[in-house]
């Protein structure tokens, strides 16, 4: 009886709540059945994991959708804004205008931009486990990644190139999965909307509702040179789902922290967010500087701009939450719940080690955490021309080693990605590169003192100003060919390199990697070793009735269509097209284009425009479909409330909300604003009139 209660304790959160990003072989049907009503089979899940690809870009990750069985998919304008700006320039102002190809030689290649759908998943917890059993941690560590390293070679041999394959560990390592994956590398822009609506509300919306925003995009997956057949995809609902309606996100969502000891909260708390808003805070400050120079440094300024304050409100928020002394409250005794069910177990008492593991672990790196962070976290070498520096030179010494012996990142499932980053056309601003340069060597002077020997290597006699215009001048790695030359040349070539870049990154390379051994065996290898046991007691104790933390791999989550009561007042679920005008200022962050305000007379002031949910999402969601219970999209998520970025720490169904952009707001800007009528005919919504 005592078990069982404890046994409650640690369950009851989840089981009133829509809470869960579920993975595929673990999704609670029964539980859904049981509260909605609906049936979810292993049909309906197929279909949605084949129909939902992954995005990764050179700003992060985002999450698609197949629309049609020609390839197109739905995401969000900011998930390709990085293509926007590659294809933006004086004669041609994408980001302000948008895009929309009306013909296919239209559509525009994202060169940085690739995606890829979960095909199939493998549980190779076993043979993880069995390769590290009984080895101490740091040889346990590096034993792991190796068995790893090579489960993924064996399944991409296999497959003879057809799929990238990747090793995925769940619940902080009690379990390892092995997912395989189909990729696509040629992606091209079929349209985006103009930055006024794409964007509509800016940064005082951000995390906010109601809004008003399209947050919405076309791309297009291409192989050989023709559109791919995608022959999972889903079909829309212009309609959209009705308040109470059960809904569902399939997506990649980015990371959660949900499983952390309480310890490892204080250290969030105390260590790692101040220590990030501190510098990025600043940088946010030199980027808005540098955007009132004149028309050109706006511009070009904007995609970083845009990237930063949204990760400043989000670290800004996750501090506020993890400060909430009723939350904290609440996990110390989730925590206490589980030490007492491990001690009160004989076959689990020697867990109870772990938690003191962990905080030693933390003590460890606090000795050389900021060295680590600049050198070889690069918050000390920013800038997209020293970041392919350190790829190159790196890559160049990783390639000649057995693939299992390689660092994760530099594996042979892993080169691909590093490849196409480094071949990217996407055009280097010298201006913002040496801002950036000279803000990153300022940060690692200041934090580690002049005379520092890591200070003292980078910048030799040179001020942090004077070395980073000297590096954008001189360097050649701004050219695509340069870089393609360093990269097919190898480790000859990199050591031949007079690249000024190239020699900084070499100078640094052995500290750097020190810095990097040192973190994987004083700091990874033991929290590694500890979350693998207390995974093992969580599953003894409440098995996988809990979901794992994100991983950006494909999950699911359920709930439904609601508002919520703040400061009581209640926030009705949906927002009106009519709406949006009345709040238009005509100025940035509340203008809407002359294209908008020239169609308004055709418009249907009553079409619902963005929407809430109970859905439990997070970074990585963006882009995400929400479907309903038939698999149709009834929305496009694009952001979260305020009470959500609070959700890589632990759900509150009264107040997280998921928000997307509503299906009947798309189809209309879509018909009557932008005369998108080629997508609306792929869409099964018009005929084709261009």
């Amino acid at each position: 009886m005592r078990r069982l209660s404890i046994l409650l304790m640690l369950t009851a959160s989840a089981a009133v709540a829509d809470e869960g990003m579920w993975t595929p072989d673990n999704f609670p049907s029964a539980a859904i059945k049981d509260k909605y009503g609906v049936e979810i089979d292993q049909a309906w899940l197929d279909h949605a994991r084949l129909s939902t690809v992954r995005l990764s870009m050179p700003s992060g990750g985002c999450t698609g959708s197949f629309v049609s069985p020609n390839g197109l998919i739905l995401t969000n304008r900011h998930c390709v804004d990085a293509c926007v700006a590659e294809h933006t320039s004086e004669e041609y102002n994408a980001w302000e205008e948008g895009h929309y190809a009306k013909h296919p030689g239209e559509e525009l290649r994202c060169s940085a931009t690739n995606v890829e759908f979960l095909h199939d998943l493998e549980d190779v917890t076993t043979m993880v486990h069995e390769a590290t059993s009984g080895l101490g941690e740091v040889e346990a560590n590096n034993v792991r990644k190796q068995t790893l390293t090579r489960l993924e070679q064996s399944c991409e041999e296999a497959s003879e190139g057809r799929f990238k394959c990747q090793a995925v560990s769940l619940y902080n390592g009690g379990q390892h999965f092995l997912y395989t994956y189909r990729r696509y590398d040629d992606i091209r822009l079929v349209f985006a909307p103009d930055v006024e609506i794409g964007t509509f509300g800016g940064d005082p919306d951000n995390f906010n509702f109601p809004r008003w925003t399209l947050d919405m995009s076309f791309l297009r997956a291409y192989e050989e040179g023709q559109p791919i057949a995608s022959p999972d995809y889903l079909k829309w609902r212009a309609a959209g789902a009705d308040e109470g309606e059960a809904v569902f996100i399939t997506g990649h969502p980015g990371s959660t922290q949900r499983q952390l000891t309480v310890a490892q909260y204080e250290f969030l708390r105390n260590v790692t967010l101040p220590n990030w808003l501190l510098r990025y805070v600043e940088l946010r400050g030199r980027y808005r500087q540098f955007a009132s120079q004149d028309e050109e440094a706006y511009r070009i300024v904007q995609d970083k701009l845009k990237l930063i304050e949204n990760s400043i409100k989000i670290r800004r928020n996750e501090l506020r939450a993890l400060l909430d002394d009723e939350q904290m409250a609440r996990k110390k005794r989730q925590e206490a719940a589980l030490r007492e069910a491990v001690t009160s177990d004989s076959a689990l008492a020697s867990t109870i080690y772990a938690w003191h593991q962990i905080e030693r672990a933390q003590q460890d790196y606090l000795t050389f955490l900021e060295p680590y962070i600049l050198v070889e976290g690069r918050g000390g070498l920013q800038g997209s021309l020293l970041g392919f520096g350190r790829i190159l030179v790196r890559a160049a010494e990783e390639r000649d080693k057995p693939n299992e012996k390689r660092l994760r990142g530099y594996t042979e499932s892993s080169l691909p990605g590093l490849e196409q980053f480094v071949l990217s056309q996407a055009p280097v601003h010298p201006r913002i590169e040496e801002l950036e340069i000279a803000f990153g060597l300022e940060k690692l002077q200041e934090w580690l003192g002049h005379d520092d020997p890591l200070v003292r290597k980078a910048l030799g006699n040179e001020s942090p100003r004077s070395m980073a215009a000297r590096l954008v001048r001189e360097t050649g790695l701004a050219d695509p060919e340069v870089r393609r030359k360093l990269w097919e040349g190898g480790a000859k070539a990199v050591r031949k390199s007079k690249d000024p870049v190239i020699r900084l990154m070499r100078a640094l390379e052995a500290d750097s990697r020190a810095l990097l051994t040192r973190y994987q065996d004083e700091y990874q290898a033991p929290i590694a070793e500890a979350q693998e046991r207390l995974a093992a007691a969580r599953f003894a104790v409440y098995g996988t009735s809990v979901y794992p933390d994100a991983t950006f791999t494909f999950r699911i989550t359920y709930g439904d269509v609601r508002g919520w009561e703040e400061k009581g007042k209640n926030v009705p679920p949906f927002t009106t097209l009519d709406q949006a005008f009345a709040r238009a200022t005509g100025e940035q962050p509340f203008a809407l284009s002359q294209t908008w305000l020239d169609a308004r007379p055709e418009l249907d002031m009553d079409t619902r425009f963005n929407y809430v949910t109970t859905l439990d999402i997070t970074g990585g969601n963006s882009g995400s479909p929400v479907i309903d219970a038939a698999g149709n999209v009834v929305g496009l998520a694009f952001d979260g409330n305020r009470h959500s970025i609070s959700g890589g720490y632990w759900y509150d169904i009264e107040k997280n909300r998921a928000i997307a952009v509503h299906p009947a707001i798309m189809l209309e800007a879509l018909d009557k604003v932008y005369g998108a009528n080629r997508v609306l005919t792929e869409l099964e919504f018009a005929d084709d009139k261009d």
